[in-house]
């Protein structure tokens, strides 16, 4: 029996490739929303992060504008943190790195 590829990522902060799954996408969408997309196929230009802490590292040096092409400003990065903090509480594969 073949064996199927597991496509991975690589994180946009650390630089590290996870398989995909392991990772959290952050896409903009075609209207220009940042946002984050669980299911890893929304509309969009997309960027992966693999902890939280890749996440405040990548907001502090400006990794998503080079990623996504678009600056993300204070209040969508708020909004971005509880999201991800949502998300660690459900699924702790994510956050133990």
């Amino acid at each position: 029996m073949i064996s199927r590829k597991i496509p991975t990522r690589r994180c946009v902060s650390c630089k590290k490739s996870f398989p995909k799954k392991e990772l959290v996408r952050i896409v903009r969408t075609p209207s220009g929303e940042v946002r984050v997309d669980l299911t890893g196929k929304a509309n969009g230009r997309g960027a992966y992060v693999c902890s939280l802490e890749c996440f405040n590292e990548a907001i502090k040096k400006k990794r998503f504008v080079n990623a996504l092409n678009i600056g993300i400003d204070n209040e969508t990065t708020k909004v971005l943190v509880e999201e991800l903090d949502r998300i660690m509480k459900k699924e702790s594969c994510f956050y133990e790195r």
